[in-house]
């Protein structure tokens, strides 16, 4: 029943226009249960080029900042002074979206999504965003240091639109609500990305392997 509500269906009527079509359609002659498509295959047909499909009504969320995520190697200090290094870092940030789906691994998605928002906000939408730069960082004796950042992220919510030339699972069109999460360009909605040091004490067997010959009185770094 709860993916009934989600997903819905239509046929086709020459008067109509498709969103309309298919909700009179849907209402006229509900599929069983057993007869409609997961929203997984729908969205593989949209991927793969099998279903004709539009991504409409997009509307942008307000954008945020994201979560800190390491982005760097990690330095290690086992001397006795503070440990100053440059370390570089990298970070790609991709969209996933409402289950929690890639959308950069392939297929038609992020085209199709970047066709509607770039229509209607007359900017394009990017499925992912790549940076890499390099930052100073200090790490005390007996502590661990890393790079971390944050991406401003902005959600797309619209509605799938699935148009097939001959009728799949009885009907020519679907419907499916998503919700996609992505990076968003620095400085929307005053949002900027963040980039910062941190560090933690280091456990107790990472204290114990600062014995070791190769460790003992060193800074050293281990990738993440």
């Amino acid at each position: 029943m709860a993916r009934s509500k989600m997903i819905r269906h239509g046929s086709r009527l020459m008067a109509l226009s498709t969103v309309s079509l298919g909700l009179v359609a849907a209402m006229a002659v509900p599929a069983a249960a057993a007869d409609e498509p997961t929203r997984e295959q729908l969205i593989a047909d949209c991927a793969s080029g099998e279903g004709k499909c539009t991504f409409n009504e997009p509307k942008l969320g307000k954008a945020y900042l994201g979560d800190f995520r390491q982005v760097s190697n990690s330095l290690y200090n086992c001397s006795t002074s503070d440990a100053t290094q440059s370390m570089g870092w990298s970070d790609t940030v991709g969209s996933t979206d409402s289950a929690g789906v890639s959308v950069t691994a392939g297929g038609n998605i992020a085209g199709i999504i970047d066709l509607s928002v770039t229509a209607t906000y007359s900017h394009t939408w990017s499925s992912s965003h790549t940076e890499n730069s390099s930052l100073n960082m200090t790490v005390k004796p007996g502590e661990v240091g890393w790079i971390s950042r944050a991406q401003v992220m902005q959600t797309v919510t619209g509605t799938w639109q699935t148009h097939y030339d001959s009728p799949k699972w009885d009907h020519y069109y679907w419907f499916v609500p998503d919700t996609v999460t992505g990076p968003a360009p620095n400085g929307t909605d005053g949002q900027s990305n963040a980039v910062t040091v941190k560090t933690r004490k280091m456990t107790t067997a990472e204290k114990k392997s600062c014995s070791a010959e190769s460790k003992q009185g060193q800074a050293f770094v281990v990738k993440r």
